[in-house]
């Protein structure tokens, strides 16, 4: 697969993981040109391809029949040659408790460049601590997604906690033309404010003491906060999340339950996340930062006001400029956070 056009890619640049993996691949199937990645997730602590950047790498060559080399568990190099996206029917097994939802983000833009509509059936984790959860896609990427002109719906018909996985989520994605810039500067009012304590095969206690300690922080409402088991359990599991709907945006903040921490510091480590972000004005945090980079490059430009970005985010920035040539200028915002244009430079 040798090729004088072939973009080669440093997986160590930046965070060195699996989001120069995922973008690389992503960016490649967008623009149809091949590309390598070498040094794959040499930031880790066990570098090479793990189980969900496999998928990943493995459903967007069934989605665009595309050529691999490297498609292995631990690879260190991998080379994809992505041919015409061809929407349909499509079924991903994760096989682990891997992000689903990191495999959907690696397809998902180059399967709104489809003639056809797809039909995908995930299945895996879907709420993972080293990753957004589905609720954070539903509530928060997807609407966004939407004012660019996607129409892209989710179901979660079944949950999956790490270590277990076993989670089914299906989506539908009918093709759009071209993403179309927005801009996202400020929050608007305050719509609704929401916490979540979920619990699989544990005990409800567990959530009732989260909530409990949340409210002690946060004085929202009685309300804001309810209680939600998983019926049929694969595994046990538990988070708790809180949701912030305004006017123009939508955050949600997430904290898992680990073996041996008491539920009063889950909670409180959920409660310092929403305190900060409150403290300010900036209308998108941190996470949904890094996930709207690659949108607004691909619709040519954009720009929202951010928390601030993280070194996440900053590879991400480094790899749309030298893939795609996108210009992304970050500077201070007058009020506070950052704003961040895409396609355009700062004056």
């Amino acid at each position: 697969m040798t090729d004088r056009n072939l973009l080669v890619i440093d997986g160590s640049q930046g965070e060195g993981g699996g989001q120069v993996v995922r973008s690389s691949l992503t960016l490649a199937a967008l623009s149809g040109a091949p590309v390598r990645v070498d040094g794959v997730r040499a930031g880790r602590k066990k570098p090479g391809l793990l189980r969900q950047h496999l998928t990943a790498l493995q459903a967007l060559v069934t989605i665009c029949d595309g050529e691999v080399a490297g498609d292995a568990m631990g690879a260190s190099s991998i080379e994809f040659r992505p041919g015409p996206v061809r929407g349909g029917d499509y079924h991903f097994h994760v096989g682990t408790a891997g992000s689903t939802m990191l495999v959907l983000q690696t397809i998902l833009l180059p399967l709104l460049k489809a003639k056809e509509r797809s039909r995908i059936v995930l299945e895996g984790g879907t709420h993972n601590p080293y990753a957004p959860p589905f609720d954070f896609i539903e509530k928060c990427y997807l609407p966004l997604l939407a004012r660019m002109g996607a129409n892209v719906t989710m179901v979660l018909e079944r949950p999956g906690f790490y270590p277990a996985g076993g989670g089914r989520v299906r989506v539908e994605v009918e093709p759009a033309a071209k993403l179309q810039p927005i801009d996202i500067v400020e929050r608007g009012k305050l719509e609704l404010r929401r916490a979540r304590a979920v619990v699989s095969g544990l005990p409800t206690n567990i959530a009732d003491r989260e909530l409990k300690a949340l409210s002690a922080k946060l004085s929202w409402p009685d309300d804001a906060y309810a209680i939600e088991t998983v019926p049929d359990p694969v595994g046990p599991g538990n988070v708790v999340m809180a949701e912030l709907h305004s006017e123009h945006v939508c955050e949600l903040f997430t904290s898992f339950g680990v073996q041996g921490v008491p539920s009063e510091s889950v909670a409180g480590t959920l409660a310092r996340q929403v305190r900060r972000y409150l403290a300010g004005t900036a209308p998108v945090g941190e996470f949904l930062t890094d996930q709207l980079l690659l949108p607004l490059a691909v619709a040519g430009g954009g720009s929202f006001r951010s928390t601030g970005l993280s070194r996440h985010s900053s590879t991400h920035v480094e790899l749309l400029e030298q893939i795609l040539g996108v210009t992304v200028a970050v500077r201070q915002h007058e009020r506070d956070g950052v704003l961040v244009q895409v396609g355009t430079t700062a004056s």
